[in-house]
């Protein structure tokens, strides 16, 4: 039962919101994890997209 209570704190620093690529704090960082996995921002997201390299 103590276990179900017990937040993991390793999961709890992957939703901070910090962008992988530019280490900038954004609202679409979470989203994009959610979407696709990744922890980047949507302007990175575009410019991934476009230039893939």
């Amino acid at each position: 039962m103590t276990e179900d209570k017990f937040i993991d704190l390793k999961n709890l620093n992957e939703l901070d919101n910090i962008c992988e690529e530019c280490n900038q704090e954004d609202e679409s960082v979470s989203q994009n994890l959610i979407l696709t996995g990744f922890k980047i921002c949507k302007s990175c997201r575009v410019s991934k997209t476009i230039f893939p390299i």
